[in-house]
């Protein structure tokens, strides 16, 4: 090629740049008419193409630049040069129109323009009035082969420039950029609509607009926040969930904030208008005393059919007001169907998040979502993100509310598209819903839709927005409606004429006014849609004595599943101590050695699998365990290799997911709780690296966790294991602020527990599988009690029985021989059984508490019966007296313990942190806590 080639296309530019990289390291080493022509592109700054040097860190131009003909030398001929330097300018010129054509788009409605780059003016690249009729050379971007200057820049603006503007030039790969370039230029990033398709668009415009005109006449003042500029999110999301249920999707769910929820309800979820009257009119309030929730907050699922038949079950969250936390709990519910399902390469279910420009830019959880999004254990084959862009946030303006120039730059850490879009321009949205739908098909990555509009209201119906954007709400006040806008655009076209337009309008009031009429009958019947589907014959409500399950097995079964998890393929090479850990797990197997905690929990996780269950466990570090007490897998010293312990437990176990997450604990928490709101069946946890850390998470705990079922009436069994004890290591590595959760507990809500033994620990987890009553699960867990001789049990332990809420003193089978009761929970018990042994102070009985809420009132009540009132009883507690367990009590038995015995605290004084941080005075506090816990009690 390098002697006498006639023609090089782009695709042949490694070759030149190499070439080129000889010639300036040796200009002789080249042939002459190569050295001829890179003389003339050097222009003596020894740069070729755009900026590119042999010595530069930056790359060479890349292959994907537009694969235009460069016409090179054949001769010496002066004007062969001219023509290959021309369509090298052209390319530059091209590229950038790709790179940096969204500046000049027509994305917002209200008019606003940024200044022109200079990189897309033809002038920059030496181009003259007499270049524009020139032919070039424009395969590249598809139509003729070719056409003038002026054809090419004008269909460069039509693709980049009108109505859409979008971002994806910072894509690494090749093929992406290649397949998103082609289908846009080849129409000009138009969607060409049949007159059915536009007028299916101008009547979901119609439901959107009357609906908000409809609320805000009979409502009037009553919040609803307003789709009111933004209704071209209705047609968009009617379009994407037709394309995806005409493609194969058959479950979408969907996550979003209170703007246009109420929309969103009524003309997409199917959620009769009625419903959502009679919540304006309050007419309910009775079923919810103490509970409930505000109607722009709740949910719905719906089936929806296609235009072409398909079925596609919607689901929309329930959502708080703490925006963007919901991103991460949408997602967790589709990975929980897709694996329902079966649907490993995740093309049966899609994820659809609709955000709010300030939200997306502000808040840390859009980070979280968008990292999750390609991690092995959390993705979903791609979520479809939508920017309703309000251009203000609240009353914040972009330039006071974030550093970048497009809300959506986040998104740019993800290798996914940006396609920004007029609002007030349905078929371009069109286009973007097109494209983005397919391309996350193609490639299953994110993508995202950057819709611009605005608020015609303020930030809810009450609030007057012209205070701090007045010159903003003067311009908004001035335009028609969408619906208007794109009816003058079809009745340009003929596309429908203004009476088919208004009837379709009044047809929508007609059917409004019937249905506020129906919401107001006296003898209306509320739909009770609690807790069907998969959660059929599962119930939540009041704690329940009679679901206790026998979470037991026989010893056999126990023996020779422990076995199981200690097998090893033969060529696998462990690391040397985990080979002895599963030494020590087969010595508990064979009864030579009791079980110690990694033991007990590893064969409840396998007794769950082999009953068919799912099990899943993410968090930090969770496949190793943060204090190396689980080695669920184990990896080969020589090749670095995974290896399941849990291969070869039965033929056809459940399903096993355990996942080391990123650093991230609200996200991850988020996507586990989604996932088991649609997996009542199986155990599903979440593992803090510390429980110190959980408080990261603390928007989930409260606003989801704690108060789901309160609120929206669902249901979650999601397990939280929370590390938790004082052993000295300092305030962020001791206390998992236990007394937070106590303080959220009511209305059995929640469980909290503290269990002090592997058998407890292997019945809890058991019975909260097997539970049909379900409830949300906090369990402090050891630290340094995994490795305790004295915490351990036997086969027999976790044989026989159940879970025990509180574990009575086997040294007092008698309790009238009490002189002094200790109640405790967690680790300080072990303490105070030295203590105690040490002390002789036999007549002294340790409880502990293993279940602090439900608290288990009636059956400590049997258990000391017989004691006298007189009896001293103290709550012994590492923690601080503001923290731990003791507020909770205190306010919930006050100054009698089951309003019988006076209850003393023992624990360290009130402190504004967990815990110090000095080693020594962590030893000296311990021991004036234990010494004042036995400080009246008397020697035997």
């Amino acid at each position: 090629m390098s002697a006498e080639p006639t023609f090089v296309s782009s695709q042949n530019l490694p070759f030149i740049e190499d070439l080129y990289a000889q010639y300036l390291s040796d200009p002789e080493s080249v042939p002459e008419h190569w050295r001829k022509y890179f003389s003339q592109q050097k222009n003596g700054d020894q740069r070729f193409h755009h900026g590119w040097t042999a010595t530069s860190p930056f790359p060479p131009r890349s292959v994907f630049d537009p694969p235009g003909l460069i016409e090179a030398p054949r001769s010496h001929r002066q004007g062969e040069l001219d023509a290959a330097a021309t369509q090298e300018r052209l390319d530059q010129l091209i590229r950038n129109y790709r790179v940096r054509g969204h500046i000049l788009a027509n994305i917002d409605p209200l008019g606003k323009q940024r200044p022109s780059p200079p990189e897309l003016d033809p002038v920059f690249y030496g181009f003259e009035e007499a270049d524009f009729d020139k032919e070039l050379s424009t395969s590249f971007v598809g139509g003729p082969e070719t056409r003038t200057l002026r054809g090419i820049i004008n269909w460069l603006k039509q693709t980049y420039c009108r109505s859409i503007g979008v971002q994806f030039m910072h894509i690494d790969s090749l093929q992406v950029r290649l397949w998103l370039a082609q289908r846009m230029e080849e129409t000009g990033n138009r969607l060409r609509l049949e007159r059915q398709e536009q007028i299916r668009i101008l009547k979901r415009l119609a439901d959107a607009v009357v609906f908000e005109e409809f609320l805000a006449r009979k409502f009037v003042g009553a919040k609803s926040f307003s789709l009111e500029g933004a209704e071209s999110l209705i047609p968009l999301l009617d379009m994407t969930i037709e394309r995806l249920g005409n493609e194969g999707t058959r479950e979408i769910v969907i996550g979003m904030a209170h703007r246009g929820r109420l929309n969103v309800l009524a003309n997409i979820m199917g959620k009769n208008p009625r419903a959502i009257f009679r919540e304006f009119d309050d007419a309910d309030s009775g079923m919810f005393p103490g509970g409930g929730d505000v109607k722009y907050h709740l949910g719905y699922s719906w089936d929806w059919l296609t235009s072409k038949g398909n079925g596609v079950h919607l689901s929309l969250c329930f959502n708080p007001s703490h925006l963007e936390f919901v991103n991460t709990v949408a997602m967790g519910r589709m990975r929980a169907k897709m694996d329902r399902f079966k649907d490993f390469r995740h093309e049966r279910g899609a994820v659809v998040l609709i955000h709010g420009d300030a939200a997306f830019a502000g808040e840390g959880m859009v980070q979280e979502t968008l990292n999750l999004s390609e991690l092995e254990g959390y993705s979903v084959g791609g979520t479809i993100h939508i920017i309703v862009n309000n251009q203000v946030g609240f009353t914040t303006s972009p330039e006071e509310g974030r550093s970048t120039a497009y809300a959506t730059d986040i998104a740019k850490m993800l290798q996914s598209p940006i396609f920004h879009v007029n609002g007030e321009d349905p078929e371009a949205v069109a286009q973007v819903m097109s494209l983005a739908v397919d391309f996350r098909k193609r490639f299953q990555k994110d993508v995202v839709i950057d819709m611009y509009c605005y608020r015609r209201r303020g930030h809810n119906e009450g609030d007057e927005p012209a205070f701090t954007q007045p010159v903003m709400y003067k311009e908004i006040r001035q335009r028609p409606s969408v619906f208007n806008s794109y009816l003058e655009h079809l009745l340009n076209q003929r596309g429908v004429t203004r009476e088919e337009a208004e009837k379709i309008g009044e047809e929508r009031r007609q059917r409004l006014e019937t249905e506020l009429a129906e919401a107001r009958r006296d003898d209306y019947i509320r739909c009770n849609d609690r807790w069907g589907g998969v959660w059929a014959g599962y119930q939540g409500g009041p704690h329940t004595e009679a679901d206790h399950p026998q979470t037991g097995l026989p010893v056999a079964q126990l023996r020779e599943t422990l076995l199981k998890l200690t097998q090893i393929p033969p060529d696998f090479e462990p690391h040397p101590k985990a080979l002895r850990i599963l030494e020590q797990r087969r010595a508990m197997a064979e009864g030579q050695e009791p079980l110690d905690w990694g033991a007990a929990e590893s064969l409840a996780y396998a007794t769950i699998l082999q009953e068919g269950r799912t099990l899943r466990i993410s968090g930090q570090d969770v496949r190793r365990g943060t204090f190396s007490h689980r080695h669920a897998f184990l990896y080969d010293t020589n090749t670095g290799e995974p290896f399941n312990t849990f291969e070869n437990i039965a033929a056809e176990p459940g399903k096993l997911s355990i996942y080391n997450s990123p650093l991230s604990e609200a996200g991850v928490l988020g996507f586990e709780y989604g996932f088991s709101l649609d997996c009542p069946d199986g155990l599903v946890i979440w593992e803090a690296q510390f429980g110190d850390f959980s408080n990261c998470a603390q928007v989930i705990i409260d606003q989801f966790i704690s108060s789901a079922e309160d609120k929206w009436g669902r249901l979650s069994g999601i397990v939280m294991l929370l590390p938790h004890g004082f052993e000295g290591q300092g305030p962020e590595h001791s206390s998992a602020r236990l007394e937070r959760f106590l303080m959220i507990a009511a209305e059995d809500n929640i469980q909290v527990c503290q269990p002090t033994t592997p058998a407890q620990t292997f019945h809890l987890l058991r019975r909260q599988v097997q539970r049909k009553w379900k409830k949300p699960l906090v369990v402090m867990t050891p630290k340094s009690l995994l490795r305790l001789k004295d915490c351990s049990s036997t086969l027999e332990e976790c044989a026989t029985g159940k879970f025990q809420p509180f574990i009575p003193d086997a040294e007092f089978p008698d309790v009238r021989a009490a002189k002094q009761v200790l109640l405790c929970s967690g680790k300080i018990y072990y303490d105070l059984i030295e203590r105690r042994k040490a002390g002789g102070y036999k007549n002294v009985m340790i409880v502990r508490i293993e279940e602090l809420y439900p608290f288990p009132s009636t059956k400590l009540k049997k258990l000391f019966a017989d004691l006298p009132d007189s009896t001293p009883f103290a709550w012994v507690q590492d923690e601080p007296s503001n923290m731990g367990a003791w507020p909770y009590l205190r306010q919930r038995f006050g100054d009698k313990f089951l309003k019988r015995f006076a209850l003393e605290r023992i624990s360290r004084p009130r402190s504004a942190s967990p815990a110090t941080g000095s080693s020594k005075q962590h030893k000296r506090e311990q021991e004036e806590l234990l010494s004042a816990a036995f400080s009246k009690a008397e020697k035997s």
